[in-house]
């Protein structure tokens, strides 16, 4: 790596020019209808696992990605180790590189997220709005004339948007409303018949929200009070968009029900994105998250049981985008099945799970569970240390 460090230095360029070729497509989807086809038929495809913009920035991830591989490696080698020398070296290279493109990436990750949530949104023209970041996207419940509906919340500097989902072919999420962040306030809530209750008030009624959990609560509160923050120290006016300025704080009269399903009844590439695992998952996610995500990528051989069987089975794992696909074989083109791990814990088995096998770890996400078994000690510790880091709870 140590002799091939200039060619690296390439992904600078491709940094600089990432941004309008995830501009241009945005355009060309809108204005050719052709074109749109084509985009949405290709993502369709086996191959195309994720959403497509998101692999446009797997080249300038790998930077983040050889850092880690080469401080793993500077810990794990004597200092008179024949390697630890150009590890070292290696390491000095590729940190400051990385430094360099570091706050170019969060720019464009912002960017790429919010083009993104525009595929999911109806209801709002200028979600990609100047100054606008994300920080946080969510299922919770907001007390309306009906009780407590489910929302899917979304979190930005500015603004917190609220939606439901609509029975539409895709699946996409209405924007009922939005709450402009400049001038209000977020207040505990103790004395409701819902649980981990919090208040948002401002110039006009106060809105009522639950959370699943105290943890859950604690997020969106400590990130909404980020958001005033930020939002206080600008002077920017929100981006309302379609919604009626004069009634952000109020909820659409027109309500969509959706079956709570399987997240198998949406297209693979968009099932797997936060927005609709959150939704069903009753979870949330951060933009902080979504940027911890990229560094504790991993990949691998485990095997593979389930709850009731009795058999292992050998598959190549790939642990990306707060999902685990799974392949038969490293080589192959395009994953068998996935497992979206937002809401998950990992944990070790319990006794009355009668598993006798070492280093073995278990998924759980209500009565879903899966065993993985690792091939190592070394690699068990290193599954758990990167699916623990994601957001959900590790108990290992």
């Amino acid at each position: 790596m140590l002799k091939n460090i200039q060619n690296l230095k390439l992904y600078t360029s491709y940094i600089e020019k990432i941004e309008q070729v995830i501009t241009e497509l945005e355009v060309a989807t809108k204005k050719n209808k052709k074109f749109e086809h084509f985009y949405k038929d290709f993502e369709l495809q086996k191959v195309c696992y994720l959403p497509f913009n998101t692999f446009l920035l797997k080249p300038v991830q790998r930077l983040l990605h050889y850092r880690v591989i080469l401080e793993r490696l500077v810990k794990h080698y004597p200092q008179n180790h024949p390697d630890f020398k150009d590890c070292k070296a290696a390491l000095a290279e590729i940190s400051e590189l990385s430094g360099d493109v570091k706050e170019n990436m969060q720019r464009i990750e912002n960017f790429q997220k919010l083009t993104e949530l525009r595929r999911d949104l109806v209801g709002i023209d200028n979600l990609v709005a100047p100054g606008r970041e994300f920080l946080r996207e969510g299922c919770l419940h907001k007390l309306s004339r009906k009780g407590y509906q489910q929302r899917m919340f979304f979190l930005f500097t500015d603004t917190l948007m609220y939606s439901s989902k609509g029975i539409t072919p895709t699946n996409q999420f209405k924007v009922h409303g939005q709450i402009p962040l400049k001038g209000i306030k977020v207040e505990d809530e103790q004395n409701r018949q819902m649980t981990n209750c919090f208040t948002i008030t401002g110039s006009n009624k106060p809105v009522v929200i639950a959370a699943s959990t105290p943890e859950e609560k604690q997020r969106w509160m400590s990130d909404i009070n980020t958001g005033i923050m930020i939002s206080e120290r600008g002077d920017k006016p929100v981006q309302v968009g379609s919604i009626d300025p004069d009634n952000v704080f109020d909820e659409s009269e027109e309500e969509h029900s959706s079956p709570r399903g399987s997240l198998d009844r949406i297209a693979h590439h968009r099932a797997n994105t936060t927005v609709h695992v959150c939704w069903h998952r009753n979870t949330s996610v951060s933009m902080a998250d979504h940027q911890r995500a990229v560094e504790n990528q991993l990949s691998g051989y485990l095997l593979r049981k389930f709850k009731n069987s009795n058999g292992w089975q050998k598959l190549w794992v790939v642990f990306t985008n707060f999902c685990l696909f799974f392949y038969k074989s490293y080589q192959d083109d395009y994953p068998l099945a996935s497992l979206p791990l937002l809401g998950y814990t990992v944990e070790q088995p319990a006794e009355s799970d009668d598993i006798k096998k070492d280093y073995v770890f278990k998924l759980q996400f209500k009565t879903h569970v899966y065993f993985f078994r690792a091939e190592s000690e070394y690699t068990y510790g290193r599954w758990i240390e990167v699916l623990g880091s994601a957001t959900f709870s590790s108990k290992v």
